[in-house]
């Protein structure tokens, strides 16, 4: 049978084989399905909870009520998706695979491109029920924004395989010693990305480092569409090219990272 392949010979046939491995390696871990689950139901409670308490005591927090709910949402879809294909790929650094896996006939387009369907599998699996409680907890509806929530989920999700990208590549040159750099990098983006607050809060001088970052674009478009109730287009445009040349270097910052860990010999350490 001739198996069935993208241009220039991506087989979907070895995806596919690595996403059936992501995913039994998911089912048979109730932690695992359990973790996915646990911080975006804490963190909607958590601050569900809170914008109750500042829509009770501040006008301007009634009026533009949901866009700390919102906020912290698109937030966990942002961190998330990250986190989803970083998670995925440090299972083969664990488990001392990833050299196998770079011997065998795949190719590290189709490695990374598996890891970034388990990142929307994993996504979902967490996502899903963190709207379903702030729907019913809070009567907030994610899915009521309609299209735009699809500009703004796009654009997040791009970024966050950006960085699972970039930082894989780190952790496949430096080894584990990198790690936690896939835990902490998305974080230091949070205050710049302007998550629970406007640009304008800023000082100058580092809105310039703010509208560099897609993110930002995705969190000013979802308060002015809750609170002005319009929807900027024009921030989602901007926001795609940023993200169209951070997922082109991102790329290339894996490969060459790759090619750095195969002359020096960390690729078959075990990430020692």
């Amino acid at each position: 049978m001739t198996e069935l392949s993208l241009h220039r010979g991506i087989s979907l046939h070895r995806i596919g084989a690595m996403i059936l491995r992501y995913w039994y390696l998911l089912l048979s871990s109730w932690p695992r399905l359990l973790e996915l689950l646990y911080w975006p139901a804490l963190q909607v409670i958590t601050w569900g909870f809170l914008q109750y308490y500042i829509a009770e005591n501040a006008n301007f927090f009634a009026r533009a009520g949901g866009t700390l709910i919102g906020a912290v949402i698109l937030w966990d879809i942002l961190f998330r998706g990250q986190l989803g294909f970083s998670i995925s790929f440090l299972e083969e650094m664990w488990a001392r695979n990833l050299g196998n896996l770079m011997m065998s006939p795949l190719r590290p387009i189709e490695f990374l491109l598996a890891l970034m369907v388990m990142s929307l599998i994993r996504l979902a699996i967490g996502i899903i029920p963190m709207t379903l409680l702030a729907l019913f907890l809070f009567h907030f509806n994610i899915y009521a924004l309609g299209l735009p929530l699809i500009a703004f989920f796009c654009n997040l999700i791009f970024t966050s395989w950006s960085v699972g990208i970039f930082v894989s590549g780190l952790v496949v040159r430096n080894g584990l010693g990198a790690e936690s750099i896939v835990w902490t990098l998305m974080f230091a983006i949070l205050p710049l990305a302007c998550v629970y607050y406007p640009v304008s809060v800023l000082p100058v001088w580092l809105q310039y480092v703010a509208w560099a970052l897609p993110p930002t674009y995705a969190f000013e478009g979802m308060r002015a569409l809750l609170i002005e109730q319009t929807f900027r287009s024009d921030l989602m445009m901007e926001a795609l090219l940023i993200n169209a040349v951070l997922l082109v270097a991102s790329f290339g910052a894996f490969l060459a990272l790759l090619r750095s860990a195969k002359r020096h010999g960390s690729l078959l350490s075990g990430g020692e």
